[in-house]
């Protein structure tokens, strides 16, 4: 999808994602009713929900603790999800258990730790840690319950067992010996909504096939549940739409579809035929649904068909024009033509399948329209509608929009969510977190998905915010989970998340974060206010250092290597604004000839601050920004001594 037409802004693509409404958090996307009241409020700050992400809709402490032995007991339910298992099985592990036991039934105590995965010995070990089971819950619901010498989960379903163990993951210690102790805890939980993921949508340089393979993992431990596949790269979603794939390319996908199906994420495959299809060819139907077949073949359970970035006064046949008309209302009868011959022929024949998705030409405003009340009518009642929110980067969004949404398009809605996308301002990292968006709106939704950058690994950062918000708004704090994010993305070193929070601040502002580098402002303004240069100089000087420490010390190598003109950028900005601090003191105490030598060496400074570049995958050079209107604000204000006294 594009944003606007100019001649810096090549666009948005779109994808989708799709799983069952029946996945959504009871009619509506609302919670059950007994779910309702004290478990949605904000969970206590404890220590145990401070080091949970996404933050659980329930989770207290229990008085009680429990003990890592050097065997602990496993004992599942039939039919337990595997990949479930082998999470508890290395969680264990990595928190000091040097033997993990499978067992048919075992009873707690003996000196060993018993954890019980599903079946009947988990519901009845939940309750008796004072813990409800999954009666009730929503699908991907869960039960953890963990204290004296036992730990139970139990999953609403597959999915919901997996998440369990992805909490009890973040509940255990790391030790490489046995004897770690761990609080007692019971976690009740469920998400805000059905669909939450990342959609590989963007326009520009396009993510490698091992970075893909490493968002599935990332999603998969922050409880997002959709990759959509619609990478630009990828010719034979869009121009060769209708040609069969190359048998490595297939390969390729289908290592992909088997990584999000072991990490209980859905594959989604959004095929773009919309810049050469004839709607009313037989022969063109046939193509898509071919296409989709050969993709269901190798385990693609849920399809799209997005219809963006087209034009709807132009046909692309002589026979569409004599069939449907002109104009919008034209557009969006044959638009559902084709989308109700996709979901009855092939969506409907498939057992298994996913609802089809389509994104509509008008995906980001919410006018009536004919080529939407088109939609609304003639489109089947089951088929997701994507919408953007108002605007294709939308700063807000709140409820009435998101029920509006609903009712003008006449469908279930997906939104996908523009953001930390830079495609359309690649000199930009997106690196604050995910705002502007009320709660309640995602009960509301069918789901959301968000459109990351074009770096993978930075966009992380971000993503995790998507995650938390989407999986219980009722206890998102933005800054909190920022700061969450930080923590988890430096390996819990706080040198290194000191100097990724300060990174991340200068490359903060967007769209739903308006306003830059926050915490540099922040300290720029109390040296304003109290004229003290040592603080602000300590805040510079670690500024400074930040992008060093995240060489060297980031665990994800991908993230510095991806970041590289922008950390050279800071380090320039924070040494020109030092020395604009050292003239601004110089200055104030009427030493001239330092104020004079400094007035002569930040110009060449600060140009060498301007000058790093990011080279796109047409060999442009996009000089980058980072804290632009903080720190080259202050700098400047220096050199024209004009600082506050």
């Amino acid at each position: 999808m594009h944003r606007t037409r100019t001649a810096a802004t090549t666009g948005l693509a779109v994808a989708l994602a799709v799983l069952p409404l029946a996945g959504m958090t009871g009619p509506s996307g609302a919670a059950p009713a007994h779910e309702s009241g004290g478990d949605r409020a904000r969970p206590t700050a404890t220590a145990t929900a401070a080091a949970l992400s996404p933050v659980p809709q329930s989770v207290h402490d229990r008085s009680d603790h429990l003990t890592v032995t050097r065997t602990v007991a496993l004992v599942a339910g039939p039919g337990t999800d595997a990949p479930a298992l082998a999470l508890v099985t290395r969680a264990l592990k990595d928190a000091g258990a040097e033997r993990v036991v499978r067992a048919g039934h075992a009873a707690a105590g003996g000196g060993r730790l018993t954890v019980y995965v599903d079946g009947a010995g988990a519901e009845r070990t939940l309750e008796e840690l004072g813990a409800r089971g999954t009666a009730g819950l929503p699908a991907e619901g869960y039960a953890l319950a963990a204290g004296r010498d036992r730990i139970a989960l139990a999953g609403k379903d597959a999915t919901g067992t997996y998440y369990a163990a992805q909490t009890l993951s973040q509940l255990l210690p790391h030790r490489t010996r046995p004897g770690a102790r761990m609080r007692g805890t019971v976690v009740r939980d469920w998400p805000a909504t059905a669909l939450r993921g990342v959609i590989e949508g963007f326009y520009g340089t396009p993510w490698s096939h091992a970075a893909r393979l490493d968002q599935l993992d990332f999603a998969a431990r922050h409880k997002m549940n959709i990759y959509v596949y619609s990478p630009k790269d990828d010719a034979y979603l869009r121009e060769k739409w209708r040609d069969p794939y190359p048998a490595a390319q297939l390969n390729r996908i289908q290592e992909l579809v088997d990584r999000a199906r072991a990490r209980h994420v859905e594959f989604t495959y959004a095929l773009s035929p919309g810049l050469s299809v004839c709607y009313s060819s037989d022969a063109d139907v046939k193509a898509l649904t071919a296409k989709f077949a050969t993709l269901w073949d190798i385990g693609v359970r849920t399809f799209a068909v997005p219809l963006d970035d087209i034009s709807y006064t132009k046909w692309n046949c002589a026979a569409d024009k004599a069939k449907f008309g002109t104009g919008g209302g034209a557009a969006g009868t044959a638009q559902a033509q084709l989308l109700n011959r996709v979901n009855r022929e092939f969506i409907a024949r498939h057992r298994g399948a996913r609802p089809l998705q389509m994104v509509p030409t008008e995906y980001y405003d919410l006018k009536a329209t004919p080529y939407k009340a088109a939609l609304a009518a003639k489109l089947d009642a089951d088929v997701l509608v994507e919408w953007t929110g108002v605007g294709v980067l939308a700063p807000t969004m709140t409820v009435a929009q998101a029920k509006q949404a609903r009712q003008v398009f006449g469908h279930p809605i997906l939104v996908w969510d523009n953001y930390p996308v830079n495609d359309y301002v690649s000199k930009r990292l997106m690196l604050g977190p995910f705002n502007g968006r009320a709660p309640g709106v995602p009960a509301q939704l069918a789901g959301l998905t968000a459109n990351p950058m074009i770096q993978p690994a930075a966009s992380k950062l971000a993503l995790a915010t998507v995650a938390d918000y989407t999986w219980n708004d009722r206890a998102y704090d933005a800054r909190a989970s920022w700061g969450a994010a930080i923590e988890e993305l430096a390996g819990g070193d706080a040198r290194t998340a000191r100097a990724l929070r300060a990174f991340a601040d200068v490359n903060y502002t967007s769209a739903i974060n308006p306003h830059q580098a926050p915490e540099l402002s922040a300290a720029l303004d109390r040296f304003r206010k109290d004229g003290r240069a040592r603080p602000l100089d300590a805040v510079l000087s670690g500024l400074r250092d930040a992008p060093g420490v995240l060489r060297d010390r980031l665990p994800d190598r991908d993230f510095a290597r991806e970041s590289a003109p922008w950390l050279d950028a800071t380090r320039a900005w924070a040494v020109a604004a030092r020395d604009a601090l050292r003239l601004i003191v110089a200055d104030r105490s009427g030493d001239g000839a330092t104020a004079r030598q400094l007035r002569a060496r930040i110009p060449g400074l600060a140009t060498k601050a301007k000058s790093y570049v990011y080279v796109d995958m047409k060999g442009k050079r996009i000089p980058v920004v980072v804290g632009d209107g903080v720190l080259d604000t202050f700098v400047a204000d220096a050199l024209a001594g004009r600082s506050a006294q």
